[in-house]
């Protein structure tokens, strides 16, 4: 079984500092989207902010309720799953109730800044073992606590620009699920 957490607190800024990032409704659509097509149980939106969690809601309500669920039935099959949570370990604690235990959680990050990956060949071959929740950051990526928390960090994204490597997390989410998940 496999969960996404889409983070926006903790994460980095452009010089190093926590944050926390806004939401946007591209995000939460477009990855919502993402998973389903590749199977996850669940999108976990992560921010401490009681209005951005409300934003949430309000995007999923319109597809899932509201006149989106008529007028574009497939995209209610995704959005359905979505989920506003306040922090990351609330994110785990919710896959986990899901799965029946705790999930192995392994981070994203396109600067692993020092930490030891793994490679999509290796973390491919153990999706049958066990639920995994794989957490995303927004911004410029993860804050140290929420990647010192993972079991595992995921090997970067390599492009062909060795000097440009900043995806937007939706590019990211569907590049590391097609790698990890694809029929290939």
């Amino acid at each position: 079984m496999i969960g996404l957490a889409l983070v926006h607190y903790p994460v980095r800024d452009g010089k190093g500092a926590t944050i926390s990032s806004a939401i946007t409704n591209i995000d939460v659509h477009d990855i919502a989207r993402t998973g389903r097509t590749y199977g996850s149980a669940r999108l976990f939106v992560v921010s401490p902010i009681d209005a951005q969690r409300e934003l949430v809601q309000r995007i999923r309500g319109h597809w899932v309720e509201g006149a989106g669920k008529d007028r574009i039935p497939a995209r209610k099959k995704a959005l359905e799953r979505v989920a506003p949570v306040a922090s990351l370990e609330d994110a785990i604690a919710a896959f986990g109730e899901l799965a029946g235990r705790r999930p192995r959680v392994w981070a994203t990050a396109a600067n692993p800044r020092g930490r030891e990956t793994i490679a999509f060949a290796d973390a491919r071959s153990t999706f049958a073992d066990e639920p995994t929740l794989l957490v995303f950051g927004t911004a410029h990526g993860l804050a140290d606590p929420a990647l010192d928390g993972a079991d595992g960090l995921l090997a970067p994204i390599d492009g062909l620009d060795d000097e440009f490597n900043h995806l937007s997390v939706r590019s990211a989410v569907a590049i590391i699920l097609d790698r990890l998940l694809g029929a290939r």
